[in-house]
């Protein structure tokens, strides 16, 4: 019992700080992580390198898998982009086996306390961060440590010897032993770590560990595989492609296992088990990489053909974008916010123009769309706000902060947008009903004045989008403009009243519609100063 106490409170510590360590290093990096989707193209090599990039940020494969999957099922990635992260993935996850299997015991206290140092004694928050991670990598190295420790009488049982031996002989046992190991943990690396454990105590040779990680590779593939359920067709070929990769990645090193060993032994220290098991998980998954990565279209092609079937297009009445299991990732779940805001944005953006349409075309059915897209844009709102709550509940960094509120704030103006194009509708149809004039001359004027506020508000979305202080400061421009020419309408539709040129009740539709006009125009402009700060 104490054998066994020791390792699992090991390995609990182990598995504890590695959870605590990626959240620390999340919010360090949180904000470059945010904008991977804005780095990420059709370049398969990109998508590796930031696949690596995010999971050694955040030291979890399985957290990126769960990412890739929700991003491919949100549109925001394609296949081919998600084949070439999740590869990327697979070597990233490999920084926390190289880590520990380094002898750093006689240092894990001093680490500790440097780590504590700083996250209690910082007084900026990413100070704290760097704390947390520091310490955090002290507490994984001592449970770490632990496990060593529980294990070693293991040496004098011959049953646990016998078994190990077995492992040597039938490499896919080892296999199957490192594919139940890791779907029952949901962690690679802290399987990686009991293997580097049993190493450092002279309790597996390095014939019996490999099959072991190689499995424990094809076990972490269980979390896509459930992050796929009730996905899409990309979504679910995505979660195929890990789990192909990983499997023929296995085969062919089990085919090839003399020479995988001559070459892992090759690049690691000769005594040092330990670190021959961490550069044999390192080598696996970049040649396997190196192997997949020139043949990437063509394994697109077969993942298409093992999971056949056509996409459906998306016509979905709520959040498409929206998922919670990526409120771990804040920075990232602010980003499939922001889209799904921007895929509000744009239906308030075409209601707009419908309403505008319906009034100059006379038509009653256009403006009936209206109305059935406002209903989506008023349920959009309250899922979206009651998405970014769960979200400020996490721990945020100061920039995410302003982001979340700034992101608020332009939800409340996108809604009110919604409601001027109601609005404009419902003077559409007293128009049309009443049958009022309107001369040629106030129908170019609104024209005009429809065709500025639009360009307003479209660039203010897409400055939100692209975070980009140049279409802010355009947007605000416009909006000025906006004002002037509503301005002008004004007097010159008063001018036209007076003179008897207008009829009295088209007067106070005209007068209605541009004011709503300009008033879509002042949402733009608190939508830019979202993205120039100055709320």
């Amino acid at each position: 019992m104490e054998i066994f106490f020791g390792f699992v409170g090991g390995l609990a510590i182990f598995i504890y700080a590695m959870q605590s360590m990626a959240d620390g290093l999340q919010k360090t990096a949180g904000d470059k992580a945010r904008r991977v989707l804005e780095v990420l193209t059709g370049v398969p090599v990109v998508g590796v390198i930031m696949g690596a990039f995010v999971t050694s940020s955040i030291q979890s494969s399985s957290a990126t898998t769960v990412m890739v999957i929700s991003f491919v099922n949100a549109g925001l990635m394609t296949l081919k982009q998600a084949v070439s992260v999740l590869m990327g993935a697979n070597i990233g996850t490999t920084i926390t086996a190289q880590l520990i299997s380094f002898k750093l015991t006689n240092y894990i206290f001093p680490i500790i306390f440097i780590g504590f140092l700083l996250h209690f004694l910082g007084r900026k928050k990413r100070a704290k961060y760097v704390g947390q991670v520091i310490f955090s990598f002290g507490l994984l190295l001592l449970g770490l440590g632990l496990m060593q420790t529980a294990m070693a009488p293991l040496k004098d049982y011959p049953q646990f010897v016998g078994a190990i031996q077995q492992l040597s002989k039938y490499p896919l046992l080892g296999v199957l032993v490192g594919i139940v190991t890791t779907a029952l943990v949901q962690s690679s690396s802290a399987t990686i770590a009991i293997l580097i454990a049993l190493a450092s105590q002279g309790l597996i040779p390095i014939e019996a560990a490999i099959p072991v990680l190689l499995g424990d590779n094809i076990g972490t593939c269980v979390t896509a595989l459930l992050a796929s359920i009730g996905a899409n067709l990309s979504a679910k070929r995505a979660a195929a492609a890990h789990v192909i990769f990983n499997v023929v990645g296995t085969i062919i090193v089990l085919i090839l296992m003399p020479l995988f060993m001559q070459f892992v032994m090759l690049v690691s220290p000769p005594d040092l088990v330990a670190r021959q098991i961490a550069n044999a998980h390192t080598s696996f998954n970049v040649i396997n990489t190196l192997i997949f990565l020139p043949l990437i279209n063509l394994f697109v092609k077969v993942i298409i053909r093992v999971v056949p079937g056509s996409e459906e297009v998306i016509t979905s009445t709520g959040p498409v974008y929206l998922d919670d299991r990526m409120l771990k990732a804040p920075t990232l779940a602010l980003a499939l916010a922001t889209k799904e805001i921007i895929r509000m944005a744009n239906l308030a953006r075409d209601n707009v123009s419908m309403a505008m349409e319906g009034f100059f075309k006379g038509d009653n059915a256009i403006l009936d769309e209206v109305i059935k897209n406002e209903e989506i844009i008023d349920q959009l709102e309250k899922d979206i706000t009651f998405y970014l709550s769960k979200i400020s509940q996490k721990s945020l960094t100061s920039a995410s902060s302003r982001r979340h509120t700034g992101l608020l704030h332009a939800i409340n103006d996108i809604e009110r947008v919604g409601d001027h194009a109601e609005n404009i509708s419902q003077l559409a149809r007293i128009k049309i009903n009443e049958r009022l004039p309107i001369s040629e001359f106030a129908l170019e004027e609104l024209e005009k004045m429809t065709k500025l506020s639009l360009e307003a508000y479209t660039t203010a979305i897409r400055a939100l989008e692209d975070d980009s202080m140049t279409l802010a400061g355009r947007a605000v421009e416009l909006e000025s403009e906006v004002d002037t020419m509503e301005r002008a309408l004004r007097k010159n539709h008063i001018r036209r009243l007076n003179s008897g040129k207008c009829h009295a009740g088209s007067g106070v539709v005209f007068l209605d519609i541009i004011s709503n006009l300009e008033r879509i125009s002042d949402h733009s402009h608190n939508i830019a100063e979202v993205v120039l700060g100055e709320l």
